[in-house]
């Protein structure tokens, strides 16, 4: 599908489409979503649509390819990345970052809305940032839908707290990210801890 074709007084409705690869496109709403293709709950004139695209489309690389890379990543021995003159000696910033329960924030774009937030979740991938670091230190996390904990969450009404958890590799350290989030302000408390390999797991893991 192509969204870059003229678009000289063109006043199509379009609805924003995303795939199996998590790549998006546009298509006008009149027509019926071509196979492998669904919305993701964004419509408007083509101007408008593709700038929600530059905004919320992080990672152009297909799924797959993002799944390949970060295997090679995880099976290889990549080289130490040179020191950090601003970071605490011997300690990276995973074990900061696990030290103690810190403020979160949950970070989406175009704007910081619940709506998206939860687009975000049913796509099994979300971003936080740990606001009490230097500048704000933002991560990405695939969830862990077993860890996660969506029942005391009422999205419509934006009230209650979820539990995410999700895996993902910062400064070549295998981590876990544990956060508790209100949905009411997006706000709350998360961590980082080292990921233990083929470790049981525990349902009733909460933070303090």
């Amino acid at each position: 599908m192509s969204w870059r074709d003229s678009d000289n007084e063109d006043t199509t409705i379009y609805r924003v489409l995303m795939n199996h690869e998590e790549q998006y496109s546009i298509w006008p709403e009149y027509k019926v979503n071509p196979p492998g293709w669904t919305d993701v709950g964004k419509a408007g004139p083509r101007a408008e649509c593709l700038d929600f695209i530059s905004e919320v489309w992080f990672d152009m690389r297909p799924l797959s390819l993002r799944r390949k890379m970060q295997e090679l990543t995880e099976n290889s021995h990549p080289p130490l990345p040179p020191p950090d003159p601003n970071r605490s000696p011997g300690k990276s910033l995973v074990d900061r970052l696990a030290e103690s329960h810190q403020p979160v924030e949950a970070v989406v774009r175009p704007d910081k809305s619940l709506r998206l937030f939860k687009e975000a979740i049913d796509r099994n991938y979300i971003h936080l940032r740990f606001t009490s670091t230097n500048g704000g230190s933002e991560i990405g996390f695939r969830l862990d839908r077993d860890a996660c904990k969506f029942d005391g969450a009422d999205f419509e009404n934006g009230a209650g707290n979820i539990h995410v958890e999700g895996r993902l590799i910062l400064d070549y350290v295998k981590a876990r990210c544990i956060a508790d989030i209100d949905l009411k302000t997006l706000q709350g408390k998360g961590r980082l801890a080292r990921d233990e390999k083929d470790r049981a797991p525990n349902p009733e893991r909460r933070l303090a």
